[in-house]
């Protein structure tokens, strides 16, 4: 790969799926597994072969446009990073549009802020595509999109929502095209042919005339596929990353507190006569005292007193106690009996 290869993100959507956390935040900076979703879609990034010179393209509503970029510029100040403006929420496609000075003439990787993917993008070193989408075996793929291939392999279709079963290999919101120009032109022809769904343009429609001009795409396989654009979904991504690598039970001690693995416990969070996990995530500066706390996220300087919690999610500077139930909090929130 030669010229330098440009990241796409879109993220610009309201988010209203994870209210009440998207009042006070950008999406991809909620809580999961220690981090933030947004570090996260960033690690996907750590297989591109070693010599890869690459620069991202945020895609964000003017909302979230400081948040992130501040974010960016606190914790990954080495990358080069340009932010777009997505001021109508007009699909996928639109999304890109608005950023094509940027992806006009250069290689183009994008994902989707709320889809994280465990995938070796070494492929990317030598390829014998132009194009290519990520797929994962699913159950039932009448929920997702689908790629249709030929004998050959090569990709002759996307499909959204098939009827039938007989293809399972869903995608995963991944993709990769070889010149942003053959993307561009696409999306261009897109909207003149207005080829949207519920008032939206989906970029499975610009890759669909992308692939009637002959274009050579590929599916790659993508070994986990994890979302965070739900409460649920957010709590199920971070019980699979405590059980993959980012567990640190053995590193946090404190008398009176029992621990059951995995969990993530910042260094920073006081914990007193307390039982820990397992699947709890515990931000920094954390203060919690007679709690039982299971399968939950809760995010920094949140406090937490005589109190069992299981499938919640608290934003940051929340206040809970005497309680027992299921929480859904947004920062600054309070619940006290």
């Amino acid at each position: 790969m030669n010229k330098t290869l440009k990241i796409a993100i879109p993220m610009a959507g309201f988010g209203t799926r994870m209210r009440p956390h998207t009042w006070s935040k950008a999406k991809p900076l909620v809580a999961v597994a220690g981090r933030t979703v947004l570090d996260y879609v960033l690690d996907q990034f750590k297989t591109l072969p070693a010599d890869t010179q690459k620069e991202y393209i945020f895609i964000v509503g003017s909302y979230q446009l400081d948040q992130v970029s501040q974010n960016m510029r606190d914790h990954y100040p080495q990358l080069t990073c340009h932010f777009v403006v997505q001021e109508e929420m007009l699909g996928q496609s639109h999304a890109l549009y608005q950023a094509k000075d940027y992806l006009q003439d250069s290689p183009v990787l994008m994902t989707f802020s709320d889809t994280l993917i465990e995938t070796d993008l070494g492929v990317l070193a030598e390829t014998d595509f132009q194009a290519a989408v990520w797929v994962r075996a699913v159950p039932d793929p009448r929920r997702f999109g689908v790629a249709v291939t030929d004998q050959a392999g090569w990709v002759t279709k996307l499909v959204e929502k098939p009827d039938s079963m007989e293809n399972n290999l869903a995608m995963v919101g991944f993709y990769y095209f070889e010149n942003g120009n053959d993307l561009i032109a696409a999306i261009e022809e897109q909207q003149a042919r207005q080829l949207t769904l519920k008032g939206e343009f989906f970029l499975a429609d610009a890759v669909n005339i992308m692939l009637e001009k002959g274009i050579k795409m590929r599916t790659q396989k993508a070994q986990a596929w994890l979302d965070a654009g739900l409460p649920d979904a957010v709590l199920e991504t971070n019980r699979y990353f405590l059980e993959h690598g980012h567990d640190n039970s053995d590193t946090y001690q404190a008398e009176g507190v029992s621990i059951i693995p995995p969990v993530f416990i910042h260094p920073s969070a006081q914990i007193t006569s307390s039982v820990i996990g397992p699947h709890a995530s515990i931000g920094a500066k954390c203060v919690i005292s007679d709690a039982i706390i299971r399968n939950s996220v809760l995010d920094s300087e949140t406090e937490v007193k005589a109190t069992i919690l299981e499938g919640t999610l608290l934003g940051k500077k929340v206040q809970v106690s005497g309680t027992t139930q299921q929480l859904n909090l947004g920062d600054n929130a309070a619940i006290k009996a």
